[in-house]
């Protein structure tokens, strides 16, 4: 692909795109544009960034009270939406390590005693509220511990093998079993369940695990349950066009629809993969351009999709980012953060978080006085405050810079109206000049450097290696 202006990740959005002016919409999609959905994602979600909370390796306590001590340090980073992972009790028979997944629900309706109790929960995200801050439940809809409580009450709730035992949903996961959502009961127990948390902790909406593997029209129905209480934000665990490593291609169904009625986001997976094959040379960076081809074809304007370098699954299972990509893990950074989709940092990032934290077991971060702090901040701050950056604004442009002569360099602006950010990233080992030659002429200032220059088309900038710049247009003082 050329260095042609695109649409927003190139979804061109007939409805949406009719609010812009003319200078917005002058270069639209050039593939069919999708249907919009009928998702309506709440207001403040908007110009969010996402953090994940892992409370039990947060602090040494690994309680609500003890995390809720970060709240504003968080606040002033720039995070937006607080993911917490499950946070109730964990089952005990066919347990993995000593204190379990917390993956593996028990009850879905208590706390975990290791975490605090409910008052504690209702405190924490009562906090996160006054300081603008929304706060999702990690959910836990596709199987439950092996002693659960539904498999005690309502043991006809599951799926059976041959002999009709209770059954792991995935082969390696032996601390579940697999729930059955063929059965009505089912899934009305699972949305009052849902709707509990809601009322009775104040949680704003849920990141769904695995929710490729629930049927579509349960998620469907139970957005629209939850609604009626209040405008919820729902994260899945999944991506419509990548199968996950659990299961087989032949297994993945494509056609799942879960962004149109159900879910506000979904996991940018293909992008996190396309990433670490960029870093670690092993595709060009131009191979960005057929990966945002494919999202336009795939999704209207409004949709948001989750890009990040690191999560609880790929630190623990895959490597931490500096394991696995090494010195591109901060220009990646800068990519997942900048990029059309909406950003997630998880716990631990801020501390350059250089081990695999045990899963199953106590294994709390070292923080080491936050040396990535100012990095995330200037991120997720610029992510919040900047018009262009706006998640799933149809009258946003995203404009790849003219292909560099380095595979591994990566520059793009992000702009709205006169506003806009320019990006680049160096992920090669030599220092690259790129030049300027489409970017409208200007004072910008430098994120990270805070440097005031004046830039426009042919202006030059010096990549060294493993680096990144990212300049802020600022008004004209004239």
């Amino acid at each position: 692909m050329s260095s042609v202006s695109l649409r927003l990740l190139c979804f061109g959005l007939l409805t949406l795109l009719a609010a812009c002016s003319p200078a917005d919409v002058n270069a639209p999609c050039d593939v069919p544009m999708p249907k919009p959905y009928t998702i309506r994602h709440p207001a403040w979600a908007d110009s969010a960034s996402i953090y994940e909370v892992n409370i039990r390796q947060y602090t040494p306590e690994g309680t609500f009270r003890a995390f809720e001590a970060h709240l504003p340090r968080l606040q002033k980073m720039g995070v937006g939406i607080l993911w917490l992972m499950p946070v109730q009790p964990i089952g005990e028979l066919n347990r993995k390590g000593t204190l379990g997944s917390q993956y593996s629900i028990r009850d879905y309706r208590a706390v975990n005693p290791e975490f605090g109790n409910l008052e504690d929960l209702r405190h924490l995200i009562n906090e996160a509220h006054k300081r603008g801050m929304h706060v999702i439940l990690d959910w836990v809809a596709n199987h439950t511990s092996w002693d659960s409580k539904l498999s005690k009450e309502h043991p006809e709730w599951f799926t059976k093998n041959k002999k009709g035992q209770f059954q792991p949903p995935v082969s390696d996961w032996q601390d579940v079993i697999d729930l059955d959502y063929s059965k009505p009961e089912l899934r009305q127990y699972m949305q009052e369940s849902m709707a509990y948390w809601v009322r009775e902790a104040g949680f704003d909406g849920f990141r769904c695990d695995v929710a490729g593997l629930v049927p579509t029209e349960f998620w469907n129905d139970t957005r629209q349950k939850l609604d009626k209480i209040k405008p919820v934000f729902m994260l899945a665990e999944w991506d419509e066009l990548f199968p996950p490593t659990f299961l087989k291609r032949e297994d993945f169904n494509p056609d799942t629809k879960l962004l149109e009625k159900a879910f506000d986001m979904t996991y940018g997976l293909r992008l996190h993969a396309l990433l670490d094959s960029v870093a670690n040379n092993k595709k060009p960076a131009s191979a960005l351009d057929a990966y945002f081809a494919a999202e336009c074809r795939r999704y209207p304007a409004q949709v948001y999709l989750m890009y990040f370098t690191t999560s609880h699954d790929i630190n623990s299972w895959d490597g931490s980012e500096y394991e696995r990509v090494g010195t591109n893990a901060r220009p990646l950074a800068v990519l997942a953060a900048l990029l059309p989709g909406m950003p997630m940092v998880y716990s631990g990032q801020e501390a350059a978080l250089k081990k695999r934290l045990r899963f199953f077991d106590k294994d709390t971060i070292d923080w080491q006085d936050y040396p990535l702090q100012d990095f995330y901040t200037r991120l997720l701050q610029l992510k919040k405050r900047h018009p262009a950056l706006r998640n799933g604004d149809a009258c946003s442009e995203f404009e790849r810079l003219p292909a560099s002569s380095d595979p591994q360099v990566y520059a793009f602006v992000r702009r709205k109206g006169e506003t806009g950010v320019v990006v680049a990233a160096n992920l090669s080992r030599l220092p690259h000049e790129i030049t300027m030659r489409t970017l409208g002429p200007g004072v910008y200032r430098e994120l990270f450097s805070e440097q005031v220059m004046k830039l426009g088309s042919g202006s030059k900038v010096l990549l060294p290696a493993h680096s990144y710049r990212v300049y802020e247009r600022l008004p004209d003082l004239d």
